[in-house]
């Protein structure tokens, strides 16, 4: 993982943009060799939500942090929704578990694009995931990408938002994919769907 600079270095947040933090623009090489790289979970016991990406981009595998790659809208679409404080940097994700947010991955296998999975890793990650679930208990699951988790739980008609069955005790969530790619969302049509997921985790 990329070592961060010292806080010194760092520019306090200001009109929702996140405080200064390292940018590394992998080189050809090292994305080549974050490909089938495992990146660790952020995962504590007890989350409010555990949100579940895909996959990691050869980005993150390279640099270390979820959601790394720029034009991923996570991030954005975390503050939008109202997670955090503030925009977060994809460097900043050890302070997520501090929020009651934890950050894990359908299939762990580092890859440049989510379609290059095989069906049969993502029904395996759906079993890693319901073991994982199950020993750290968060309250909330939100999947990150509706096609994987079709896929993944066998759900051929699941729809985003609020899923008919629990995950091993927690709420099931499915949220639009972040990615850049995905051009059915908007940066406020995503935000919108995780402040939906926000506030049902207010109330319940």
């Amino acid at each position: 993982m990329t070592a961060e600079p010292p806080a010194s270095r760092y520019r306090p947040a200001e009109r929702g943009r996140p405080a200064h933090r390292p940018n590394p623009r992998p080189s050809r090489k090292e994305l080549s060799a974050a490909a089938d790289k495992l990146l660790p979970d952020v995962i504590t016991a007890g989350l409010d939500v555990l949100f579940v990406g895909i996959n990691p981009g050869l980005w993150s595998a390279a640099t270390g942090w979820h959601f790394a790659r720029p034009g991923n809208r996570f991030w954005p679409a975390l503050h939008r929704g109202g997670f955090t404080p503030r925009l977060l940097h994809p460097s900043e994700q050890k302070e997520l578990p501090g929020l009651g947010l934890g950050i894990t991955n359908l299939a762990a296998r580092a890859s440049a694009r989510a379609d290059e999975l095989t069906a049969a890793e993502l029904v395996d990650g759906a079993r890693t995931l319901t073991a994982k679930v199950a020993r750290y208990r968060p309250r909330w699951v939100a999947v990150v990408g509706v096609t994987a988790y079709r896929v993944g739980f066998s759900r051929p008609k699941a729809v985003f938002g609020p899923q008919p069955v629990s995950l091993a005790g927690a709420w099931l969530w499915v949220l639009p994919n972040p990615s850049g790619l995905n051009a059915h969302f908007t940066p406020q049509t995503l935000g919108a769907a995780f402040a939906e997921l926000r506030e049902a985790t207010r109330q319940q």
